[in-house]
This record gives structure tokens, C-alpha cells and sequence, in this order.
């Protein structure tokens, strides 16, 4: 098996697996985690604690909680004008980075 597979299974692993979809990264940590990532990468258009007032960007508060594949691929492939994250961002960082716009934007 690959590397590259074998990343791909892990991040599969801690994106869907477990209740509610994350699994272990749900976590308080992950969660804090996921919420610096989003203030360095994400806040400028997608709004501070998700919450954006502009009609051209995407609310997070309102993605689907059940598509954790959805979500990564629109954050490492990019989406309409939203960059691709691929070359910046880990599977654990887009795991973290799920597991805060799975909160809701709140901080545990």
C-alpha cells in the first residue's frame, strides 16, 4: 500500500469514523486546534466564529455535519473562489479544522 493511500485510509478513519462522525477528533483539543487553523486560514472569508455576513460566501454554520468528506475535499481541492488548502494544510489540520466547524464555531 501506498503512502499516499495510507494517508488517505487514516484521514477517512478520523474524519467519519466514531459517533457522530469524527470519532476521537471531536475532541476538546481538536476542536481548539481546529479554531486557531480557521482564524489563520478561514476567518478573512468565512467570518469570525463562522458567522458571515456576506451572501458570496459560504455559511459553515450551515454545512451538512454529516459530510465530513464533502468538507474535506471542498477544503484541500478548493470550491468556486475558495483556494485549494491542499499544499497548506495537514489531514490532521483538516481533521482539527472538521471537528471546530462541527461545534459550530463554539470553543469547548
Amino acid at each position: 500500500m501506498s503512502a499516499a493511500t495510507l494517508s488517505r485510509l487514516m484521514c477517512a478513519a478520523l474524519l467519519l469514523g466514531g459517533s457522530g462522525g469524527l470519532g476521537a477528533a471531536d475532541s476538546a483539543s481538536a476542536i481548539e486546534q481546529g479554531s486557531e487553523i480557521y482564524k489563520q486560514f478561514c476567518e478573512s472569508c468565512h467570518g469570525r466564529d463562522m458567522a458571515t455576513t456576506s451572501a458570496l460566501v459560504f455559511d459553515l454554520r450551515k454545512f451538512p455535519k454529516s459530510d465530513a468528506e464533502r468538507f474535506r475535499t471542498s477544503v484541500l481541492d478548493g470550491k468556486g473562489g475558495m483556494p485549494s488548502w491542499r499544499d497548506t494544510l495537514s489531514e490532521e489540520d483538516v481533521a482539527n479544522l472538521w471537528a471546530y466547524v462541527r461545534s459550530g464555531g463554539t470553543k469547548p
